[in-house]
């Protein structure tokens, strides 16, 4: 949305708020968009009493004064959507960043604007529809070649009636040009505006049945999630929040993915912003920017885009999801998004919920979280959404308001821990705490996909990991030496565990993913270690040669075995072999 938008009504500043401004003399209505002051900054109506209109303003509002003018667009803060979204970098309110910055330098004067796609610029569109055939909403026309990886499927727009077609112009066209007329005068362009605060229609919503596979063993093999599902990374400053979101970003299997950098550190997002050009898509060998939209918004950015940022991203991921597309959505972190709405909050007066928070707090969570699934679109396609959100709980207290009523929601959760960040554990995932309520429907996948035993062999590794938790707390008190020898041995095998398969080097070239397959050969080694370590001590062989054997170690080095199959066989033979001849 730009400045150009027509002007519906005009009122004045009556005060000034930091990012809060009240107007009066203007008609409007709960969420249309207003440029304020004589420099034109772009706000949205939040609240309307009487003669009074509350507005947040998205920028900066330092030398904004009582008296000065607001315009009303009278339209709701939207986002354009149509090729050119991928392989772009956007503000909170879908403002491309590199544009402005060729535009103005790398500071941004208040007040500019750009559309979200280049309206000017020409996309060779394929028809695949003919004149006499009857379109309805969310059909396809036709195809852009939007990157290389993606191709952009020009639909019908949802708010369309629809109708027989009676022109196609394929070839050469900008995003506004008209590319298909219905016999009812609607044409159908590339570009589309959607409100963000809106949830696109979709035909229905089914239950996840496949995997998002992300490639980190202990989400994979203990805490899936779901291609249409939700999950939550809470975890204290320095704990791995920020890396595990963009390994997620980088390696899971999803079609698009959608970052979303809320209120973060700007290190972290130049991080990001630097990295993910040069980053190679291991599905396609394409640059990994070719299916990706980068939102960023950092802490120092005026703190009413950060509010609205992550209903920009969400948006965007709905949208090509109505294409078919599974769209892998990062938000980091709904933390920082649950301040920004506490500060308005506070300055629209409103009564404070548990920690400050607004007593609607849940409530926002939920639409969020809600706009996540695995949907039948207008078209009778499948696309899905899924939404992994990072909460950054104050001082690691996974009590607080935001993550409380985030675990309400979501249904898998990964729980960071400071003391395995300290002890260069990573992925820090205390597997104490996290869970995944998707296992059970997504089970019969992998037992037809990656081995039929995949259920029994996780639920192996969940049963000695917890039986090593519940040992520890014995070992503090009286000593390792001091158990008997087959928890002993179980406590050898849980290091395993712990440093083979839970640990995982995302800096290591190979490690860095673990496709399902090679996770569940880890896993089934480590077994064989568990069960030829365990016939060797009830055949009488002493502990301390059972765990000293020297192939055990080598466990440890599956993770970073391109060519792992072969590895562990003989490996595998090799464990077998040392340990039966203890007896």
């Amino acid at each position: 949305m730009s400045q150009t938008d027509t002007v519906t009504d005009t009122g004045e500043i009556a005060s000034v708020s930091g990012p809060v401004v009240t107007a009066t003399g203007l008609t409007a209505q709960m969420n249309d968009v207003v440029y304020v002051g004589d420099e034109g900054l772009m706000g949205e109506v939040i609240e309307i009493e009487g003669d009074t209109t509350t507005i947040q303003v998205y920028e900066e509002t330092s030398g904004i004064s009582p008296g000065q003018p607001v315009e009303n667009t009278g339209e709701p803060l939207t986002v354009d959507l149509g090729p050119g979204v991928l392989d772009t970098i956007y503000d909170g309110v879908q403002r491309p960043l590199d544009v402005l910055e060729d535009e103005m330098g790398a500071f941004l004067d208040r007040g500019v604007d750009s559309p979200g796609i280049d309206l000017e610029a020409s996309w060779d569109f394929s028809p695949t529809v003919s004149a006499g055939d009857v379109v309805e909403p969310g059909d396809v026309v036709g195809t852009v070649p939007e990157t290389v990886s993606i191709e952009h499927k020009v639909l019908v727009p949802p708010d369309f009636e629809g109708g027989e077609v009676v022109e196609v112009n394929d070839g050469e066209h900008t995003v506004t040009e008209p590319v298909a007329v219905l016999d009812n005068g609607e044409e159908v362009t590339m570009h589309q505006e959607w409100p963000v605060r809106q949830a696109r229609p979709s035909e229905e919503k089914f239950t996840p049945t496949e995997p998002l596979i992300t490639g980190q063993r202990v989400q994979d093999g203990l805490f899936p999630i779901a291609k249409g599902g939700t999950a939550a990374i809470p975890g204290p400053f320095g704990s791995g929040k920020t890396v595990t979101q963009q390994q997620l970003a980088k390696w899971s299997d999803a079609d698009i993915v959608v970052y979303i950098g809320c209120g973060e550190r700007g290190n972290e997002m130049t991080e990001v912003i630097e990295d993910f050009p040069d980053l190679t898509d291991p599905k396609s060998g394409n640059p990994l920017m070719a299916r990706t939209t980068l939102i960023a918004n950092t802490s120092n950015m005026p703190v009413a885009a950060r509010e609205s940022c992550i209903y920009t991203g969400i948006t965007i991921a709905e949208f090509y999801r109505d294409m078919g597309y599974d769209v892998a959505l990062m938000a980091d972190s709904t933390s920082r998004w649950a301040e920004a709405m506490r500060e308005i909050s506070s300055r629209l007066e409103e009564m404070p919920g548990e920690g400050g928070y607004p007593a609607y707090l849940a409530a926002r969570l939920a639409q969020f979280y809600e706009r996540a699934g695995r949907f039948e679109t207008l078209r009778g396609e499948e696309g899905s959404v899924s939404v992994v959100g990072a909460v950054s709980p104050p001082g690691g207290d996974f009590s607080e308001p935001v993550t409380q009523n985030t675990l309400r929601i979501v249904k898998t959760f990964w729980a960071l821990d400071a003391d395995l960040a300290e002890s260069r554990h990573f992925p820090s995932i205390n597997w104490t705490e996290s869970y995944s309520l998707y296992k059970d429907q997504l089970d019969p996948w992998f037992e037809e996909n990656v081995a039929p035993d995949w259920p029994e062999e996780r639920q192996w590794a969940v049963d000695v990991l917890d039986e090593e938790d519940e040992l520890q707390e014995i070992v503090q008190l009286v000593g390792r030496d001091a158990l008997p020898d087959d928890q002993r041995l179980t406590l050898d095998v849980a290091r395993y565990l712990r440093e083979a398969f839970l640990q995982q080097d995302a800096f290591h070239d190979v490690d860095t993913f673990s496709p399902p397959e090679k996770t569940y050969e880890i896993l089934t080694a480590i077994h064989t270690y568990n069960d030829e370590a365990f016939a060797a001590l009830e055949a009488g062989a002493p502990i301390e040669e059972i765990t000293s054997i020297d192939a055990a170690p080598r466990l440890n080095r599956i993770a970073t075995q391109e060519e792992y199959e072969e590895y562990v066989e003989e490996l595998e033979a090799e464990i077998t072999e040392q340990l039966q001849a203890l007896y």
